[in-house]
């Protein structure tokens, strides 16, 4: 039950924030390993990026690669947020006089986004390529650098595309700078989120039934923390699932994460690394405090039903 939760939760969570993915993706792909001043800027910020979107592909363009992008929260999510839970309901997370130990909930949060990451990979992989996707106009037009352009046609398209060029293992291409990406974010997220928790708990700022509140204010900081520290590794994990590779897997950009933080770094800069900035806060920050409001709810809910089902 705490995999379907969590599952839920950030499913939720994922519909209102779908269109500041894409957003996300097309800034930190645009003027991929280009210096300032060498490429064209097509999308000037985040609000001209949408407009310049709905305008050259309708409105519906800013909700590409949802359905990969769903079951992206499904796989990553649902286990993330699931094994976290069990190690909370087991005491591993906590010191031996029960209050919230720092070492474990790091380490634990990362590893269980190491394996949510793992498993949703595919998904990750087949929506970073759709949303880096340009109408056939703009992407005939190098000087605009949105990356490389896959063409998938859909979710299915392009899984059929990789299976036939890659193989099976073709769908983890890129694996590596997920789970890298999820283990920081994961750990920052959940680690925050547990210690503002536990903070107003200890000191009842709120009544124990008052769940949605309490989650609100403990998600306050968490898009903050998540986006400073995640942003660098999404970027890297954006160009590594985006780039094109040959028949043995390798990548005709980069070889590696290494590989890609040392190239970005060279030709772009620290703020090439940062990249999206804005719009990665933006959409972990809604989509954070959705998914961890709607997470602590549905427990409540379910413990509520538990409680009031047992005799």
């Amino acid at each position: 039950m705490e995999f379907v939760l969590g599952a839920c939760a950030s499913v939720g969570a994922g519909i209102f924030s779908n269109p500041l993915d894409v957003l996300k993706t097309k800034a930190q792909l645009q003027g991929e390993l280009r210096a300032r001043g060498q490429y064209s800027v097509h999308y000037k910020n985040m609000f001209h990026a949408a407009y310049m979107i709905a305008k050259e592909e309708g409105i519906l363009a800013l909700q590409k690669g949802l359905c990969p992008a769903l079951l992206h929260q499904v796989a990553l999510n649902g286990t993330r947020l699931g094994l976290f839970q069990l190690a909370q309901d087991h005491g591993l997370t906590a010191n031996e006089d029960g209050s919230l130990s720092a070492p474990k909930t790091m380490l634990i949060s990362s590893c269980a986004g190491s394996i949510g990451a793992f498993l949703g990979s595919p998904f990750f992989l087949i929506k970073t390529q759709i949303q880096s996707q340009a109408p056939i106009a703009v992407s005939k037009n190098a000087t605009v650098a949105l990356g490389v352009q896959h063409d998938h046609k859909g979710m299915i398209s392009g899984f059929s595309t990789i299976l036939r060029n890659r193989g099976f293992m073709g769908f983890f291409d890129g694996a590596s700078g997920a789970i890298l990406r999820v283990a920081v974010g994961s750990c920052a997220q959940l680690s925050t989120f547990s210690y503002c928790k536990q903070f107003i708990e200890n000191h009842e700022f709120f009544s124990d039934d008052a769940v949605l509140t309490k989650a609100f204010a403990s998600s306050m900081l968490v898009g903050v923390v998540t986006a400073l520290l995640m942003t660098p590794f999404d970027t890297v994990s954006t160009r590594l699932f985006n780039q094109s590779r040959d028949s043995t897997g390798k990548g005709l950009l980069y070889s590696g994460i290494p590989d890609c933080f040392a190239k970005t770094l060279r030709t772009e800069g620290v703020r090439g690394l940062y990249k999206g900035l804005i719009p990665v806060y933006s959409r972990i920050a809604p989509h954070s405090m959705l998914t961890l409001m709607l997470w602590e709810k549905l427990k409540y809910l379910h413990n509520q039903q538990y409680l009031e089902s047992t005799p």
